[in-house]
């Protein structure tokens, strides 16, 4: 019979047990965190403050920076102090708190990053008709919807998480409270459930990606039909950085939960959790300010830089 113990309190993996190289990540991370704080801060003032930007692309933008901010937030700090104090430790409701989280602004950015693949299809294939559906009115229920539909899901994932009993210790392999670690010290007769809910969370995530990929297809046809080459470089200009940022979330993610769960810590899983949970908050600004003209003019306006 397995043992089964009231949790109080999880350990989460650190990188290192040398003092040295735990400063050493301590600093690191620091600096990625300022500077995934700074650039999403950026595109976010930039846009707010800048009266050019107010098409709904930009409004979608804004909602994309704050999931960003927020998403790295949840992970990054605790990990860093962790580091800076010598702990390993996790209270049960920091545990809790940390999935719920990371699910839902990891959920609500993926939602946002489908709705605004949509905002690029009525813009190039549809825009006569753009204005009409892509008002404020129609923006803002949709960002809503985004929002919404994270906290739902992350309601759901993190309800089923914590409802299993954990009787494989309390060590979590990772540098956060990541789902399938914590399905590893699941009882074998408790974790079913939440691996259905992963499959479910698989197929609505490729459901989202193929729609994106369909609306991207219709796109690429409509900007080859453009008879200008100026013309069809300004609508590929507003598509490839939502195309990198979709590629990138996805292609790091599916690679982090479809890959085997090793049964023991390894050096991949926290490099792979790297990747889909720090890479793509302070990449995205990096994306849409070097590939969006309208973005830079801006950041040079708000910066006073010529």
């Amino acid at each position: 019979m397995s043992n089964r113990t009231t949790m109080t309190e999880f350990l989460l993996m650190g990188f290192s047990e040398v003092r040295e190289l735990q400063i050493l990540h301590f600093v690191v991370f620091l600096v990625i965190y300022l500077a995934a704080l700074i650039g999403n801060l950026l595109i976010f003032m930039a846009i707010v403050f800048d009266h050019h930007l107010q098409a709904p692309m930009y409004f979608f933008l804004i909602n994309l920076s704050v999931l960003d901010l927020g998403s790295i937030s949840v992970t990054v700090p605790k990990s860093m102090a962790n580091s800076l104090m010598n702990t390993k430790s996790i209270s049960y409701a920091g545990c809790v708190a940390q999935v719920f989280f990371f699910v839902f602004l990891v959920g609500a950015d993926f939602s946002l990053l489908t709705i605004m693949a949509y905002d690029r299809y009525v813009a190039i294939c549809q825009p006569l008709h753009y204005e009409r559906m892509m008002n404020i009115r129609a923006c803002v229920k949709m960002a809503a919807g985004a929002w919404i539909s994270g906290i739902l899901y992350s309601v759901l994932h993190t309800g089923n998480t914590f409802a299993l009993t954990f009787c494989g210790g309390n060590m979590v392999d990772q540098f956060f409270c990541e789902i399938p670690q914590l399905i590893k010290l699941a009882c074998s007769d408790s974790y079913l459930s939440e691996v259905g809910v992963l499959a479910f969370s698989v197929c609505l995530v490729l459901g989202c990606f193929v729609f994106i990929i369909l609306s991207y297809v219709r796109i690429i046809k409509s900007v080859l039909r453009i008879p200008s080459e100026q013309g069809r470089n300004k609508a590929f200009s507003t598509c490839l950085p939502h195309l990198t940022v979709v590629s990138l979330f996805v292609c790091t993610g599916i690679f982090a939960y479809l890959k085997p769960i090793s049964s023991s810590p390894s050096a991949l899983d926290l490099v792979v959790a790297v990747l889909y949970s720090v890479l793509p908050p302070i990449m995205n600004p990096i994306i849409y300010s070097m590939r969006n003209r309208d973005i830079k003019a801006a950041l040079r306006r708000l910066t006073g830089y010529r």
